[in-house]
């Protein structure tokens, strides 16, 4: 069974989930739900599974063309040591993939369609990108030179991905010693917030001993409400243009630039950098 399949298989659980939230959220008079932003963040989760299979494909060929040519040893897939330290390792490169896409102004175009929500809710999670599978099978092609076996590779790949639904609510506060060791809802609000104190910070999957380790960890605080959303509001429902904006933008940028450094610094620098003359 595929990624994709499993994803199909659980959606009825996820649109469960979202419903389960909304009721709470309106019994506790803290609805954060609104219909239209809510209907956009899954029309870009159809789009996203549907532009996934292809997307998948890929991953898969080049992960597989990588460990048949390039793996220095190849672990065995019935270990569950194996199956533990393939998951704690595609955390760690999801990590460092995770942060890119916030500082390279080329990973964030596609990164920034899971941002562009200024609601923060289980549908939020839904709300993915159509086109993150073209760059992002380049982060985990160490795992395969470790020798993980694909079969592990897209199970964990799996459990990564699954594991970050439910963190994306507001009905959920503090949880004590997890909010120190895993990615919770508390610190994935402030990966979502705009605040200034918030932006590119805590960037991980299951764990967030990856932030604390690398100086990206801020925690949540109460006397400053997380604001959500992008520095550039997206102000529209189209699903094409959320996965186009910001694309579009480093295009023209790009085109503009007086000289060809300045052209390739465009889609390479941290979001928001452009030449002198955009200064």
């Amino acid at each position: 069974m595929t990624a994709a399949q499993v994803i199909v298989l659980a959606t009825p659980v996820f649109l469960l989930a979202i419903a389960l939230e909304w009721w709470i959220g309106r019994r506790r008079g803290r609805d954060t739900y609104r219909l239209g932003d809510a209907l956009g963040s899954l029309g870009l989760g159809v789009m996203s599974q549907a532009t996934g299979v292809f997307g998948a494909l890929l991953g898969v060929a080049v992960y597989a063309f990588a460990y048949e040519h390039a793996a220095l040893h190849r672990l065995p897939a019935d270990s569950a040591w194996v199956w533990l330290g393939a998951l704690i390792a595609y955390d760690f490169c999801y990590y460092w993939y995770h942060r890119a896409g916030h500082r390279v102004a080329l990973l964030w175009a596609a990164h920034a369609v899971h941002h562009q929500s200024e609601d923060y809710n289980l549908s939020t999670a839904l709300r993915q990108t159509s086109s993150g599978f073209l760059l992002g099978w380049i982060f985990y092609l160490p795992l395969a030179v470790a020798g993980v076996p694909p079969l592990v590779f897209g199970a964990v790949a799996l459990i990564d991905l699954l594991y970050q639904f439910w963190v994306h609510t507001q009905q959920i506060g503090r949880l004590g010693w997890f909010d120190r060791w895993f990615c919770s809802p508390s610190n994935h609000r402030v990966h979502h917030a705009v605040n200034d104190r918030c932006v590119d910070k805590n960037y991980g999957g299951i764990l967030i001993v990856w932030d604390r380790l690398f100086g990206s960890f801020v925690e949540e605080d109460d006397a400053e409400p997380c604001v959500y959303g992008t520095r550039t509001p997206l102000r529209s429902w189209n699903p094409v243009r959320a996965n186009l904006q910001v694309y579009a933008e480093l295009w023209r940028d790009s085109r503009r630039a007086r000289s060809w450094a300045d052209k390739l610094r465009v889609w390479l620098m941290p979001p928001g950098w452009r030449p002198a003359w955009r200064a």
